[in-house]
């Protein structure tokens, strides 16, 4: 077994692909229930753009129902997946709460929990405006959340085994409560490859229990409207804000 690398699992975009593939992600699913909320907020959306976009498994989907989409993510690891992957989809680096493409689109999501990477209330308010600044009149936001404070568990150990490609790779994981606002989960990765070995990594994320209330005063704040929809979409639901077509006097649009 070699030593310990310092690589994370967002530097390793094929194993991360390969772990959730491994375990049954359904990324069309998902990509086909957020395209009905947009669609009956928006009917006529045709332009999205996915905000925290990682190797491209959601783009892959809305490429079939919009007529132009696009993705950011802050890691290169991902994003380089994603463009060999997918060379006819524009993908760029950015931060979510600090980005800038110089237009604005029908619809931007946010899926996968990406938003439970910001931390603290400035951080998710600054990522929701980023949100709104880039979206047309009357366009649809589209946000997954991390898990709530109330139904976060501690103490969780989750596991997973994928074997493909002559290559087998182990994941487990520990969850705990890092404050009353914050989860914190150290995860360790084996990978076993012939000619390659065993070789190891280690991440830890720390993410962000934000609460119903505080997506309520993100979206607010931005000046959208929000609703929490669950019961087609996986894990915690989906929140979805609508920006107004026409904008109260002095208000930016």
């Amino acid at each position: 077994m070699s030593d310990e690398e310092s690589t994370g699992i967002y530097d390793a975009g094929d194993i991360y692909d390969a772990i959730y593939d491994g375990r049954g992600k359904d990324y069309r699913a998902e990509s086909e229930a957020v395209t009905r909320h947009i669609r009956d907020r928006h009917p006529g959306a045709a332009s999205l753009l996915d905000v925290g976009c990682g190797t491209g498994g959601h783009l892959r989907h809305f490429a079939e129902d919009f007529t132009h989409v696009e993705g950011v993510d802050l890691t290169e690891g991902m994003l380089a997946v994603a463009r060999r992957a997918l060379p006819h989809i524009p993908v760029h680096y950015g931060d979510m709460r600090s980005f800038e493409r110089g237009r604005r689109y029908d619809a931007v999501v946010s899926l996968f929990c990406a938003i439970g990477n910001m931390l603290g209330q400035d951080e998710l308010d600054s990522a929701i405006a980023e949100f709104e600044r880039h979206l047309e009149p009357g366009g649809v936001v589209v946000v997954e959340p991390w898990w709530f404070p109330e139904n976060f568990t501690p103490d969780h150990v989750g596991s997973s085994l994928t074997t493909g490609d002559g290559r087998t790779i182990a994941r487990v994981s520990h969850s705990v409560r890092e404050s009353e606002s914050a989860s914190r989960m150290d995860i360790h990765y084996l990978v076993a490859e012939p000619g390659k070995g065993v070789r190891h990594f280690s991440d830890t994320h720390v993410n962000s229990l934000y609460s119903y209330e505080q997506f309520d005063q993100a979206f607010s704040r931005a000046g959208l409207s929000m609703e929490h929809v669950a019961g087609d979409y996986p894990g915690n639901g989906l929140f979805i804000g609508v920006k107004p077509r026409v904008a109260p006097a002095g208000e930016r649009t």
